[in-house]
């Protein structure tokens, strides 16, 4: 009989194997990566197409373009792209970030023949008909104005564009920004930024050579650009570590958000910064969490993070608390920070941090599409796979003497901007 009273042993993680991206080259120059494992017929295809030529007089036209891909062809309409991608079971979407604009299709691989062409014609043919930009502009509109109502979309809002202002990374939406949108400025970026120069492909699932040879005649030999391109860059600068507090007399709760510029996963103290974080807010676990949620019971939740971009990272500390104990929960926060700069960590919560990282690492690897996103979490970064292997050692075998003395180098209280929406008391 199985002692239940007694924990089984414990083993840490001692490696995590990748699968890695092997690379093609199309004859055209397109750049592709293959993450081939699992059994079941089915891919994930990415056209990832790098952020460019960013005008502060048209913030808006890198998105909207990237939005409007699926509404309209040269061949078909938004409705018929839509039918024919859901009559084969597949499924596709845009995505737009920072530094990048994605078109994904999931399909299965005999249904490919079909549903590719579809994205080839979106990436090459989009015509983006004029009444579907009024809808958009209509529909974004009204949705900015719902969300200005909410503490937490405003104070992300005017975080952002305290730390990277004059950027697409800090860029300030308005509602007259939607007004100035035209036609003619989405046909502009769309014939300088969706081209096979600008282009990465990564295709994850099971991937076979009928598929990749699909890809090369689809996207290799039919697809011509030859201008050429280069990504935005921006140089960010810390700030002076100011309040900005946007009064709402009424608020039952306030939103606090609280950082500062920060590494990105180029640098080497990144590893260690995410430990740090993990300690501070970065789990269910975390003091943060243990302070104002399970003691004080300021908040529902709390947490804290470092966010990797190409051009920058950035550190902040989010929550939404009672009005009425906005300024103690701030202190607590800094109480916490403090405690970090002046004590070491204790061996068993470092060991439990330690534990809960790794585990997660591996228990996110579930299939190749998730290989995948580690691949593109380096590969964008300008990074290789010894990243990784960096990353698990570093997390195995980080003293808290390291961790504190990381603490003394990041978290500046008072360099951090911190702004509150609602009310203070």
């Amino acid at each position: 009989m199985t002692d239940r009273t007694i924990a089984p042993d414990f083993g840490q993680v001692e490696n995590i194997e990748l699968i890695q991206a092997k690379p093609i080259v199309l004859d055209n120059g397109l750049k592709v990566f293959s993450v081939n494992g699992g059994d079941q017929d089915l891919v994930r295809i990415e056209f990832i197409f790098e952020n460019i030529a960013y005008d502060a007089t048209k913030p808006l036209q890198s998105y909207a373009t990237n939005t409007m891909l699926n509404d309209g062809t040269n061949e078909l309409s938004a409705s018929e792209i839509a039918d024919r991608i859901d009559y084969y079971g597949a499924f596709l979407q845009t995505d737009f970030s920072n530094d990048q604009s994605i078109v994904t299709l999931y399909s299965l691989n005999k249904h490919l023949p079909e549903t590719l062409p579809v994205v080839k014609a979106i990436i090459s043919d989009s015509i983006f008909p004029e009444v579907e930009l009024e809808t958009l502009i209509r529909n974004q509109k009204q949705k900015l104005s719902v969300n200005l109502e909410k503490n937490d979309f405003l104070s992300r809002k005017i975080f952002n564009s305290v730390l990277f202002s004059n950027t697409l990374y800090g860029y300030d939406t308005r509602a007259e920004d939607y007004d100035r949108l035209n036609r003619s400025q989405l046909q502009e970026y769309f014939s300088l930024a969706y081209q096979p120069e600008n282009c990465t492909v990564v295709i994850a699932g099971k991937v076979t050579e009928e598929t990749l040879s699909l890809i090369d005649g689809l996207f290799g030999k039919n697809w011509q650009g030859g201008m050429s391109v280069s990504p935005n860059s921006f140089n960010f600068y810390a700030g002076t570590g100011q309040e900005h507090y946007v009064e709402k007399a009424d608020a039952l709760q306030s939103a606090i958000r609280l950082g500062k510029i920060a590494i990105n996963r180029s640098h080497a103290d990144f590893p260690g910064m995410q430990v740090l974080n993990t300690i501070l807010g970065g789990y269910f676990g975390s003091r943060l969490m243990a302070n104002i949620r399970e003691d004080k019971g300021y908040t529902y939740g709390i947490g804290s993070a470092l966010v990797s971009m190409k051009n920058a990272g950035y550190f902040f500390i989010a929550s939404e608390v009672g009005a009425d104990v906005c300024s103690s929960a701030l202190t607590e926060i800094q109480k916490e920070i403090e405690i970090l700069k002046s004590e070491t960590v204790s061996g068993s919560e470092l060991d439990l941090v330690r534990n809960y990282m790794l585990g997660s690492m591996l228990g996110g690897l579930e299939n190749a599409l998730s290989h995948a996103d580690k691949f593109k979490n380096i590969y964008f970064s300008g990074l290789g796979y010894e990243y990784y292997q960096n990353y698990i050692k570093t997390v195995r075998t980080i003293s808290a003497s390291e961790i504190k003395a990381l603490a003394n180098k990041y978290l500046d209280w008072d360099g951090m901007e911190k702004v509150i929406v609602g009310k203070k008391d």
